[in-house]
């Protein structure tokens, strides 16, 4: 089951923004209170209006909270697969059917199944190792399993600094002198992350060393990840910062205002496709046409090299409610009941929601990585860095 609870100590600044006393909240984080091990996860459906934390004690309230986006982005997604095998071994529960419900949670999202299968493997291997009755090789598999997830943690905030240093790198060899005005979609910061991010995590880098002279945020319809989310942590970052409607996006490149487009991905498939919110594949046409650099941050766990190609990607469609409706914060907020829905089109209306969409490489400039940058974008490419990465992994 899951509990929510909101943080103790809240003020309401002037923006209406609840803030907690802790500076900053964790995305994620394993605790172990008196009465059982639980997943504490930043409930993302609730900001901007509030900031409140979701406790997970099974697998299957995890599993919930991935579905319902309370939890979401690729690497996150990842560790919070980890934590959730950690978490079924922990309390009892069988694993192999807690791993395979978290998988299969969000299909589009590699980093998901990645997670999962790190510390499935580290489950089953530490449980079939050396002697000792069912009890104890269970409690050794379930600290296997708690270990890796850790592990997995831990390097995801070590790759989210490496991405924004070859990010920036990256930048400033593409636009020398600074002043960077960047475009991005959707969400990638720390909520999306072990570290600080991926491709925010490069425009904060930008940020901080004086370079970024403004960041443009799409609002990311139909779940407005950018304008609740991105918008939220470029806010708390003290970042120079423009929201805009996804369909204003031409009329900026027009205008000659960005100097840069940098997206993450959710799958970046062998041939280098990249499946990102949807939205992302006309951003890398308006790119293409104005001749401005298309960057895909992500680390290497989000590349696929069993998916062969775009056309190979399976891409989530989500209810049809979420474009039918507009959705309330969770908090009651003016009136408008919590959890409710404003209509916005008539009764009965279908609706197509895709996810994601897929971007072929042609369009993208570069992929940034912990390991590097793969420019141009090429299946060659892409293997030679999944190839020295596995071979950095095992020395």
């Amino acid at each position: 089951m899951a509990d929510q609870y909101a943080q103790s100590g809240e003020d309401i600044r002037p923006d209406g923004v609840a803030r907690a006393e802790v500076v900053d909240i964790p995305a994620i984080r394993w605790e172990e209170p008196a009465e059982g091990p639980v997943v504490v996860l930043l409930d993302q459906t609730r900001l901007p209006a509030e900031e409140v934390e979701l406790v997970c004690t099974d697998p299957q309230a995890l599993v919930q909270a991935i579905r319902s986006l309370a939890v979401r982005g690729a690497p996150l997604l990842g560790i919070a697969g980890a934590y959730g095998v950690a978490l079924a071994a922990a309390r009892g529960f069988d694993v192999e059917e807690a791993a395979g419900a978290l998988a299969d949670a969000r299909p589009t999202a590699v980093n998901l199944a990645y997670g999962v299968r790190r510390a499935q493997e580290a489950y089953r291997s530490a449980f079939g190792s050396g002697a000792g009755d069912e009890e104890r090789a269970r409690e050794r598999a379930a600290a296997a399993a708690l270990a890796s997830a850790r592990a997995l943690h831990a390097e995801d905030a070590a790759a989210s600094t490496a991405m924004a240093g070859h990010g920036l790198r990256l930048l400033d060899e593409l636009l020398p002198g600074g002043n960077h005005r960047v475009l991005t979609h959707c969400n990638t910061g720390a909520l999306v992350s072990g570290g600080e991010g991926t491709a925010f995590a490069v425009a904060l880098a930008s940020h901080r060393a004086g370079r970024l002279r403004r960041l443009w945020v799409d609002e990311t319809r139909p779940l407005l990840q950018g304008a609740r989310l991105t918008a939220y942590e470029a806010a708390r970052a003290g970042m120079a910062y423009t929201l805009l409607t996804d369909n204003a996006a031409g009329s900026l490149f027009a205008a000659g205002e960005v100097d840069a487009v940098l997206i993450g991905a959710d799958r970046i498939a062998a041939d280098g496709s990249v499946a990102n919110k949807v939205g992302s594949y006309p951003l890398a046409v308006l790119a293409k046409y104005h001749h401005v650099p298309f960057i895909v941050v992500a680390p290497v766990t989000t590349i696929d090299l069993e998916t062969a190609d775009g056309a190979s990607i399976e891409v989530e469609q989500r209810a049809g409610h979420e474009v039918t409706e507009v959705t309330a914060p969770r908090a009651s907020v003016a009136g408008v009941e919590a959890g409710g829905g404003i209509p916005v089109a008539p009764l009965g209306t279908q609706a197509y929601n895709p996810a994601f969409d897929v971007t072929p490489p042609e369009l993208v400039t570069a992929i940034v990585t912990e390991r590097g940058v793969v420019s141009p974008v090429t299946q060659d490419g892409l293997g030679e860095l999944c190839a020295s990465s596995l071979q950095a992994t095992m020395s």
